[in-house]
């Protein structure tokens, strides 16, 4: 999916600027799943901050690297990172917790390479959130409880980061509303979820928004949950 994924997937203001607000020049930044460094670019271009990423996809690393080459990118998974520990100052997922088989590994490999005082943040989707994205919960129906099935509950996630030793858990919730004009991006299953429901039921939803789209745009809902934490200064 990598270069469908490059091509249709952009970062969300809402989640920049959150993230932004607390990245400085002189942060050491990891994001666990980069992908194709939508936000590495992005962070990088804001802030000036050192990036590292992590994916297990030499594909997406592969244009990664020629979208943000300054940032140091690593092949690996989030339950073994190929880091230094007490190392980094930030350590980002950004809807990628649900990709992460062994997500008590993944808290306690983000732990491990923070430095004391660092912050933890999973971007993620909530069941509300699955439940009123639209176009896709409205065209696609069928994805809803794929997804429910995928993402961990915020209390699934809080439980987890508790138990890696995390503090100071808090939540923030990002929305933006648009105007979508063209069916394209969820015809090339840039959303990894349309691949998983079956030819007939994508079929039917892709006609039913392309016809939709023939008489105007159609409202476009995009939110995340943010999810932070902190690495005690002392144990």
């Amino acid at each position: 999916m990598a270069d469908q994924y490059a091509r249709h997937r952009a970062c969300h203001p809402g989640v920049l600027e959150e993230i932004s607000r607390r990245v400085g020049a002189e942060t050491k930044l990891l994001e666990v799943g980069c992908g194709t460094a939508n936000y590495l670019a992005a962070l990088y271009a804001l802030t000036g901050c050192t990036c590292w990423g992590v994916d297990p996809s030499q594909r997406m690393l592969a244009v990664a690297r020629a979208r943000c080459p300054e940032a140091q990118l690593l092949l690996g998974s989030g339950e073994g990172l190929p880091c230094p520990s007490d190392f980094f100052d930030l350590v980002l997922s950004i809807d990628v917790i649900h990709h992460i088989d062994d997500r008590g590994a993944y808290f306690a490999e983000a732990y491990r390479v923070l430095k004391p005082g660092g912050s933890l943040c999973t971007v993620t989707d909530s069941e509300e959130i699955i439940r009123g994205r639209h176009p896709q919960s409205t065209y696609f129906p069928e994805t809803v409880d794929v997804e429910l099935g995928r993402y961990p509950s915020v209390q699934q996630l809080k439980g987890l980061s508790s138990s890696a030793g995390f503090i100071h858990w808090r939540k923030s919730q990002v929305q933006l509303e648009s105007q979508l004009t063209s069916a394209e991006a969820y015809a090339a299953k840039a959303m990894s979820s349309l691949h998983l429901i079956s030819p007939e039921a994508f079929a039917s939803g892709l006609e039913r928004l392309e016809n939709d789209l023939r008489r105007g745009p159609v409202s476009e809902v995009r939110a995340y949950v943010l999810l932070w934490a902190t690495k005690p200064l002392a144990v």
